[in-house]
């Protein structure tokens, strides 16, 4: 009997919306959930309040992926190429903690491998690399009406001037890996 496992990954690459986006794209990613983790204050976050950057929770996606389809170091890549991981607390105009660039890892082997990615990336960038690389801590599914966000409102301004031309360039520098 040949049993599916799925595997998971957590990252943290500005605002929630575009790294959803992108990851809905993937070849082998079966699913990605918006969401926050980092935080230090006890309870679920609402948007409102991550937003204010006083909870200290990162915007964060969560995907299931199947390894034999797509390697974690394959979504690292992805991941490490379609945002920029030299900007602290910022991509683009977004602003605040909880737009940092971060690798929530779920055990010893995505943790190594995060750390040879960030190693070998670093060499493409002239600026130093800042992706916060740490283990996963509890993570909050978003609000609803943050899942499937560019599906769902892919004509609004936001998506239209950040979303689409994130999804242009994954077309262009990953079009093997794509649905």
């Amino acid at each position: 009997m040949n049993v599916k496992v799925e595997e998971m990954a957590t990252f943290g690459g500005g605002c929630f919306w575009c790294t959803e986006a992108l990851f809905q794209q993937v070849k082998g990613v079966s699913k990605v959930v918006s969401g926050y983790a980092g935080g230090k204050v006890p309870g679920k976050p609402t948007y409102r309040e991550v937003c204010s950057g006083l909870t200290g929770h990162a915007e964060v996606v969560q995907l299931s992926y199947d390894p034999q389809l797509i390697s974690y170091r394959e979504i690292l890549l992805i991941f490490m190429t379609t945002h920029d991981p030299t900007t602290l607390n910022r991509q683009g105009a977004d602003v605040g903690t909880q737009y940092r660039s971060v690798i929530y890892f779920h055990d010893d082997h995505q943790k190594d491998v995060a750390g040879a990615v960030l190693g070998e990336l670093k060499a493409y960038y002239e600026q130093p690399i800042v992706t916060e690389l740490s283990p996963l801590p509890k993570f909050f599914k978003a609000e609803d009406y943050h899942q499937d966000y560019y599906v769902n409102n892919s004509e609004q301004g936001y998506c239209q001037y950040v979303i689409s031309p994130k999804l242009s360039k994954l077309r262009e520098q990953y079009a093997d890996k794509l649905k």
